[in-house]
């Protein structure tokens, strides 16, 4: 009798290593399947994602399948009102700045030597020489510390840059210490801000100190009163919506 052959066994039509690829994927999505379960589901936020699919709205109409619990509205005019908001409030700022110190100056009987405004540079005080200094001189007089000290307690409460600027009268001066109206300026303004930041403790990087000699009187100098007025540090605490020519 014939012995009949055992039929050969049929090659598998895929590789060994696919076969132990195909288990590892089947292990992974197990274990993120079970991740997934164990995990809190906001099921609203699920419906609108899987709704999101069928309606295909994740690539016509919304940038996001998850509504905002505080959408926003146009980029640029946020920006725009929040630069507002800043000027607004910035604005604020020196104003109630320039109301305390008006009313500081009408309480301790300053009026007459200090003179408190808002122009388009910011808040600007004027103070006349005898106010802060004895003449021909760039040493502070003690009288002024109390004006100076309300003055650097106000600054504290904001950030603005400050300048600060000496002037004269066109009478020329000449001594070993200021050969010049120049020098005497400079030496005056340079005074006002070293006693705001260093018996005060401003911030240094916030001032900056001109002199400008004779060059912007506000009053012809024709008469004693004139001079007098063209004798004076000017403070400006700037308005940074200004830019200055």
């Amino acid at each position: 009798m014939r012995r009949r052959r055992k039929p050969p066994e049929p090659k598998s039509s895929a590789p060994r290593w696919m076969v132990t690829f195909s288990d590892l994927i089947t292990l992974i999505l197990v274990f993120f399947i079970l991740l997934f379960s164990m995990s809190q589901i906001d099921i609203v936020k699920f419906r609108a994602i899987a709704d999101s699919f069928q309606q295909k709205q994740i690539l016509e109409f919304y940038p996001s399948v998850i509504p905002f619990e505080k959408p926003s509205g146009d980029p640029e005019l946020e920006m725009n009102e929040n630069k507002e908001d800043t000027r607004e409030q910035r604005d604020r700022d020196l104003q109630e700045l320039l109301t305390e110190i008006q009313a500081y100056l009408k309480e301790s009987q300053l009026s007459d030597v200090v003179v408190a405004t808002r122009t388009e540079r910011g808040v600007v005080l004027v103070l006349q020489e005898q106010a802060l200094f004895a003449s021909g001189e760039a040493t502070i007089l003690g009288a002024s510390y109390p004006f100076l000290n309300k003055v650097a307690d106000l600054m504290s409460r904001i950030p603005n840059f400050v300048k600060v600027e000496g002037h004269t009268d066109d009478r020329p001066i000449s001594t070993y210490q200021f050969p010049s109206n120049w020098e005497l300026s400079s030496a005056r303004a340079s005074a006002v801000i070293r006693y705001l930041t260093q018996e005060q403790g401003l911030d240094p990087k916030r001032f900056i100190a001109v002199g400008y000699g004779d060059t912007r009187p506000i009053a012809p100098n024709d008469t004693a009163e004139n001079l007098q007025k063209n004798r004076r540090v000017e403070i400006i605490i700037s308005d940074p919506s200004y830019e200055e020519e």
